[in-house]
């Protein structure tokens, strides 16, 4: 029951590497759209970062996280931790995608109709609530 994935040029090669490159993409692209991959990737790296912490390797995953990265051009620069760039900026492209698809569901989903999304918009709210609630 996998996804089947076909390149709009697929079986049309401009350059001889073409040909190659297309099948190793093909199985990753199958791979990445898959609706388990998300999942099981977060819980494979989750197990891992808990392994690692948690080993005799902590302090060499914590001198990971504390790795500075950074972008340069010119004199200006933009450097931060392995650890902020995570936090910021995958979170926010993560919620970024998620708000894409929320707006999907709501145009063209199962959330368009009303009736449909009484209950998942109660359940945001309860959601928000009851942690803001429980802190108070």
């Amino acid at each position: 029951m996998g996804v089947k994935l076909k390149s709009d040029n697929q079986g049309i090669y401009n350059a001889p590497w073409e040909k190659a490159f297309d099948k190793v993409i093909t199985p990753f692209e199958e791979f990445i759209h898959r609706q388990t991959t998300g999942g099981l990737l977060l819980m494979a790296t989750a197990v891992l970062a808990l392994v690692l912490a948690n080993s005799p390797l902590a302090g060499f995953y914590s001198d990971l996280q504390h790795l500075m990265v950074g972008v340069r051009i010119g004199d200006w620069g933009l450097e931060k931790s392995l650890h902020h760039w995570v936090n910021d900026g995958l979170m926010a492209f993560f919620f970024f995608v998620v708000g894409l698809e929320l707006k999907r569901e709501m145009l063209v989903g199962e959330l368009a109709d009303m009736r449909k999304a009484v209950l998942p918009m109660i359940a945001a709210i309860g959601g928000m609530i009851v942690p803001a609630l429980i802190y108070l």
